[in-house]
């Protein structure tokens, strides 16, 4: 195992934060540097899969973020139209076999309780107000630097600064990201102003040929959480929280089911936010030496099965248990990268794959040839028990 090491995570989202938390409570000493000057509640609902539940488990937080959140839901896929019953979901929470129950909650929410865990463990372990502007090692340790003047001195860095990854560029390139053809819209409505309109409090999700719209209540049922995606030809708004109007979002999706077009036309206007999905495809190799990537920045996902913020918390436990089993800091990020990159880029795929799927079905002809992935492989992997790897992979 190795000594305590000095740890520089570039980025404060859930895999950074995730990782900071099981790495000090090994003892490590971790600086997490957000670019941010201040943290803010963005973000609408995620799905905490059930291996999300055991990383959560393993870094002490698992029972404050159960108090946070609800047991997933079966969803149902619904006629774009009609509201006619084109499928009945399978709950992720109910899956047999399932190591613990996946659970729905709002993303801000599960990353004040990792903020917070993090701070209780070393108050001064997150740094804001630092954008890095490039780093350089030696068979020693890391160098970073920031805009701000500060440089820092690290044992191992950890690029967790997501789809637009500065770490990512310097370590293999720039490779420009793609516009996937979708558009994608979210909200929070009020239950009171959501409820006249809704034939039922629990989710759905609407699919039509081009489109798909998931609701499904968040905070103990006090709001309804929606996402429409839309494909769209062209796309060039920065960044993925971009302030959209009730018109611009009902426009996506004016000839759909009542329901639809009624929570998008009572939804808070300050409160919609609209993005792009861009995607890189997958890479050979996260990092090299003392330098590796997490989450969004080693593999940008699309969010048609879910895992995109399950990905980068396995990424932090997997971390986490690659460095307490490996005799140097070389290694330990091989171990990691080889253990997380076959796993990762196939649901890379098969992500782009579900999305097709989904909005190139006829709804008119709905069948199980559309249905959505239930392939337990993909949602009850259990990072906490699965073999890390020993390829020698170049990273």
């Amino acid at each position: 195992m190795l000594r305590a090491q000095d740890i520089a995570l570039i980025g404060a989202g859930l895999g950074g934060l995730t990782a900071a938390i099981g790495l000090a409570r090994a003892g490590h000493r971790v600086r997490v540097f957000e670019q941010a000057p201040q943290l803010r509640e963005v973000g609408a609902g995620l799905t905490m899969s059930s291996g999300t539940m055991r990383c959560l488990e393993l870094i002490g937080v698992a029972d404050a973020a159960r108090g946070k959140s609800q047991e997933s839901i079966n969803l149902p896929f619904l006629h774009y139209r009609s509201g006619a019953v084109l499928q009945r979901g399978m709950s992720t929470a109910t899956r047999p076999g399932a190591a613990q129950a996946a659970r729905q909650i709002h993303r801000a929410d599960l990353h004040s309780l990792l903020t917070a865990a993090l701070l209780e463990l070393d108050p001064q372990a997150l740094c804001l107000d630092h954008r890095l502007t490039g780093f350089s090692q030696d068979s020693n340790n890391v160098m970073a630097s920031f805009a701000n003047g500060a440089a820092v001195r690290a044992d191992m860095l950890i690029g967790c600064d997501g789809v637009r990854s500065l770490v990512r560029d310097q370590l293999v390139g720039s490779q420009a990201l793609r516009f996937s053809g979708q558009v994608a819209f979210r909200c929070l409505v009020p239950m009171e102003l959501a409820r006249p309109h809704l034939h039922s409090s629990s989710g759905a999700v609407y699919i039509g040929s081009g489109g798909t719209f998931n609701r499904y209540p968040l905070r103990d049922g006090s709001v309804m959480n929606c996402v429409g995606l839309a494909r769209a030809d062209v796309w060039q708004q920065e960044g993925w929280n971009t302030p959209a109007t009730n018109d611009e979002f009902l426009a996506q999706f004016a000839d759909w089911h009542p329901e639809v077009r009624a929570l998008i036309g009572v939804a808070p206007a300050r409160g919609i936010i609209k993005w792009g999905l861009f995607v890189r495809d997958p890479l050979p190799r996260w990092g090299q030496g003392r330098v590796t990537l997490l989450g969004d920045a080693a593999h940008p996902m699309l969010p048609f099965l879910g895992l995109g913020a399950a990905m980068a918390i396995e990424d932090g436990a997997i971390l986490n248990r690659a460095i307490s089993n490996s005799a140097d800091c070389v290694s330990a990020l091989l171990r990691y990268a080889a253990t997380r990159l076959p796993r990762t880029t196939r649901i890379y795929h098969e992500t782009v794959r579900q999305g097709q799927l989904v909005q190139a079905s006829d709804p008119e002809n709905y069948g199980s040839q559309s249905a959505p992935a239930h392939d337990s492989a993909l949602f009850d992997y259990d990072p906490l028990s699965v073999d890390l790897s020993e390829a020698s992979v170049s990273v």
